[in-house]
Formats: structure tokens, sequence, C-alpha cells
């Protein structure tokens, strides 16, 4: 009887390691569809110039690094995006987009294409971005962003 009662209990305690484990992967789901809806509204929020959503995306002190390898604060970022015209560049929903979860740490990563004109000349860019957020209270921030060019 008291191996039983030993056997109930390892099977209970079993079965909430279990079950943790599948709380713990639907709450890795959520959080990957918040990163990816939080990565596609930075999108549409460069499209249309929302320098006020964009802001509360990023963290105060963000790094951002461009595909040419410089690097912009926050304010240079958002008066950037602020100053510049719709028809400079228009940025669209990501090609791809993966979100690793690490605790409280999400990394996105994927594929986006911008299109538009410089120096008077029509462009169509593809480039790798690797964005990290972190949770911060009840909501996710990113703390870091960078592209690179995809050439092939």
């Amino acid at each position: 009887m008291r191996v039983l009662r030993v056997w109930i209990v390892v099977s209970v305690i079993l079965m909430g390691f279990s079950a943790s484990s599948v709380f713990a992967q639907e709450d890795a789901a959520t959080i990957e569809s918040k990163i990816v809806a939080m990565e596609k509204g930075w999108n549409q929020a460069f499209k249309l110039r929302d320098t006020k959503t964009i802001d509360v995306l990023l963290a105060e002190n963000v790094v951002l690094v461009n595909d040419d390898g410089s690097q912009q604060s926050k304010a240079e970022f958002l008066k950037l995006v602020k100053q510049s015209k719709s028809s400079d560049e228009e940025q669209v929903t990501p090609e791809s987009i993966k979100v690793h979860v690490a605790g409280e740490v999400a990394i996105a990563t994927g594929i986006f294409q911008s299109k538009g004109v410089e120096n008077g000349k029509a462009f169509v860019r593809r480039d790798r971005f690797v964005d990290t957020w972190i949770k911060s209270g009840n909501t996710w921030i990113c703390v870091a962003a960078s592209a690179t060019p995809v050439t092939h």
C-alpha cells in the first residue's frame, strides 16, 4: 500500500512537470505571436511615418545598427522617419519572421524588403534583420535591432 501511495505521488509530480512544460510551450507561442505582431506593427508604422507607435516599441537606449553598418540613437531614427517622405522608402511586411524565446528575452529574425526612391533612383532591397526584445513589466520592448543586406 505504501509503495502505491509513493507511486501515485510521483505520478502526480511528473504530471505536474509535464503540464508545466505544456504551459511553458503555450506561453512561448503567445510570446512569439506578440513579437511577430509588434514586428509587423513596426513595419506598418514605418510605412505610415507613425513615430508615436515606433517610439512605444523601442527602448529609450535602443541600439540600432543600419544595413550600412552605421548606428543611430532612437531620437535620430525617429527624426529620420518623421522627415522622410512616403515616396523615399516604403518598407513592406517582412517576408519571414522567426522568434526564439529564452525566458524574458525574445530574438526575432527574418527578412524584409524595402523599396522606394533614393537620389532619384528607384530601389528594392532585401535585408535580414535581428531584433532583440525584452519583457518590461507586462509588455515587450525592442532593445536592439540590426539589418544586413541580402545580396544573393
